[in-house]
């Protein structure tokens, strides 16, 4: 296990820096917007709030990929790797529209969550720039999977730090304008994203076209018609994980439209916050991603035992991990708020909110490595079900009713608090309702050939 270690490590701190990369566009915006105005950031918090429920899902069918493609390079079949990436082009053509017809027409969304009427208006132009960013995003999102696949995800690393070196000076200068551009406000945040994205896929197409890597795939032949039975398999992976992402991310950013109606201070400190705890979930999902890829490369290879080993060997990684990522949230809570925000009451109740933040991580990076893994077993319905129950019946809806109606025995807490102590309580047993899943189902594989 050590050279496996060594191998995971490797690949997993690759794809964290590619990850911190990509999360620190939203830390950049979130830091742009808050020293443009506070109701700058109130309305990035509520428009990134559902430009990421729609772009995390999607993403999520596509990453489900990831396990797939990994077993066919374990079996050594490269060129079935090709065709299935051609026929992925689909199922991407497919989400985009939907991602897209979401994103052009917020309304519904807006109104359920009573999104205050002085920030709509921003709102709406923020994700309609960023619409129109969702299409070279998810095929970004394939090249990403396929090198993840490959156990080389070292190019996407470097371009999405490269990509940031470009999105920092972009979101600053469209924001606040300069050099005959008048300043844009939060929209120039979502602009700044938009010709990222676009030159993000700009330069991966050329390297997919260019490097002796992809060769063996043979990508670049002529496009078959789709293969129903193939996008099928795809869409039984990649629904129910990109629904039970839909429910994860949801249980997390719809409280920023829920907290809206506390006002701009309570809505800024919450996005501080959020922001917080999306850069810490980068660190179990790295290495989710990684363990993953291997454990499905084991298994494609025929030695579920290697692959069983691994995946137990991940789980205590991630618990470890969740452990640290809480204790420097809680040591530097305020040191952390104070660099989001020079608004003395902002920082103070963000300080405040970080507290629950620390107490839930450990649990978060468990049932995010928990869930990558099982998806390497085609296990997607069940955690779909559990995240249902705790994630939105639990997480969310407990966290509204303490905030506005109150619970039993404590009153209404209107203040972002509440829906994150529930999140906590229904991140801890969601950890170990998928612990016990992923125990049960290595014990079942570890005896069988690979399927």
């Amino acid at each position: 296990m050590k050279s496996e270690l060594s191998t995971i490590a490797r690949h997993a701190l690759t794809v964290l820096a590619g990850q911190l990369a990509i999360m620190a566009f939203g830390v950049t915006d979130t830091i742009v917007a808050g020293r443009y105005s506070p109701a700058a950031l109130a309305a990035l918090s509520v428009g990134s709030a559902v430009f990421v429920s729609v772009y995390i899902s999607l993403m999520g069918i596509l990453q489900a990929l990831l396990p797939l493609w990994s077993e066919q390079r374990g079996a050594g079949r490269l060129p079935a790797m090709g065709r299935s990436l051609r026929q992925s082009l689909y199922l991407c053509l497919g989400i985009c529209v939907v991602g897209m017809t979401v994103l052009l027409s917020p309304e519904a969304v807006l109104r359920w969550t009573d999104v205050p009427e002085a920030l709509k208006a921003d709102v709406r132009n923020y994700l309609t720039i960023l619409a129109w960013g969702l299409p070279p995003a998810m095929l970004f999102r394939i090249y990403s999977t396929l090198n993840q696949s490959l156990g080389r995800p070292q190019l996407v690393t470097w371009l999405q730090v490269g990509a940031l070196a470009l999105k920092l000076p972009l979101s600053i200068w469209l924001t606040f304008g300069g050099a005959g551009l008048p300043a844009l406000g939060v929209a120039g945040c979502a602009w700044a994203t938009l010709i990222v994205n676009y030159t993000l896929l700009g330069v991966g197409l050329w390297l997919m076209r260019t490097q002796s890597l992809y060769v063996p795939l043979q990508l670049w032949q002529r496009m078959e018609r789709p293969d129903w039975a193939q996008i099928g398999q795809f869409l039984r992976l990649g629904v129910p994980a990109g629904m039970a992402i839909l429910v994860e991310i949801t249980s997390f950013t719809l409280v920023a439209l829920f907290v809206a109606r506390q006002g701009n201070l309570a809505a800024a400190s919450h996005q501080i916050a959020a922001n917080l705890a999306a850069v810490c979930y980068m660190v179990p999902l790295s290495l989710a991603i990684a363990c993953s890829a291997r454990v499905s490369w084991w298994r494609g290879a025929g030695n579920e035992e290697n692959a069983r080993r691994l995946a137990l060997l991940g789980w205590r990684l991630a618990a470890l991990l969740g452990l640290l990522l809480g204790g420097v949230l809680l040591l530097g809570r305020h040191w952390l708020a104070s660099v989001y925000t020079n608004d003395p009451a902002v920082a103070a109740l963000a300080a405040a909110l970080l507290l629950w933040v620390a107490l839930y991580q450990a649990a978060d990076a468990v049932q995010c490595f928990c869930i990558f893994v099982l998806r390497c077993y085609r296990i997607t319905v069940l955690p779909l079900l559990t995240y249902c129950v705790l994630l939105w019946g639990v997480g969310l809806t407990g966290g509204y009713g303490l905030a506005y109606g109150g619970i039993g025995p404590w009153a209404n807490q209107p203040t972002p608090a509440a829906f994150w102590a529930a999140s906590a309580l229904a991140l801890g047993v969601t950890a170990l309702a998928f612990s016990g899943l992923l125990w049960h189902t290595l014990r079942k594989y570890s005896a069988q050939p690979a399927s």
